[in-house]
């Protein structure tokens, strides 16, 4: 008899936990946490570039991306003569790069100026070129890139993104 009065003791015990447990277990609460996260438009690199430029367009574009004004419609008309002359069209585009970057008035950072803040260069670079943020693969790659290579000038780099195939289209 005192075994089963123990028995009954222990399960009497057991029940209460269980209901005392069932009633002050989690529960759901009622409050809403907000928790504040910046919102990233997440798109492919070159989503709306589309539409391949034309020889006028890439000349115009180049010049006021490397001398920060526009060029004058003559010269426009001129130097697009050139690339119909030219029967390769990328060597046309390397010869181009090369004879705006020679003339005076080319707005290029200096070697000191890319070194000093490597990541607004990256950043002022794609803006200027691609008219967008660079992605954050991209930007640890060309600064890795510049760091590694101290022969990389800014000259190289806009001779790189002038000639890059997302720099041909709009």
């Amino acid at each position: 008899m005192l075994t089963f009065n123990l028995i009954r003791k222990n399960s009497l015990l057991s029940v209460i936990l269980i209901l005392s447990l069932s009633f002050n277990s989690c529960k759901k609460k009622n409050d809403e946490t907000l928790y504040e996260v910046n919102e990233v438009e997440l798109l492919p690199t070159n989503v709306n570039k589309t539409r391949l430029k034309t020889n006028e367009q890439y000349v115009s574009i180049l010049y006021a991306n490397l001398f920060q004004k526009a060029l004058s419609a003559n010269k426009v008309y001129d130097v697009s003569q050139c690339f119909e002359s030219i029967g390769d069209q990328a060597i046309a585009r390397e010869v181009l790069i090369s004879n705006f970057m020679n003339k005076p008035g080319v707005i290029i950072p200096t070697v000191t100026q890319m070194n000093s803040n490597i990541d607004q260069f990256i950043i002022d670079t794609y803006k200027r070129f691609y008219i967008r943020q660079p992605t954050e693969a991209e930007k640890q790659f060309l600064h890795q890139t510049i760091l590694a290579d101290p022969n990389i000038t800014p000259e190289l780099v806009y001779f790189s993104f002038a000639l890059s195939d997302e720099y041909m289209y709009y």
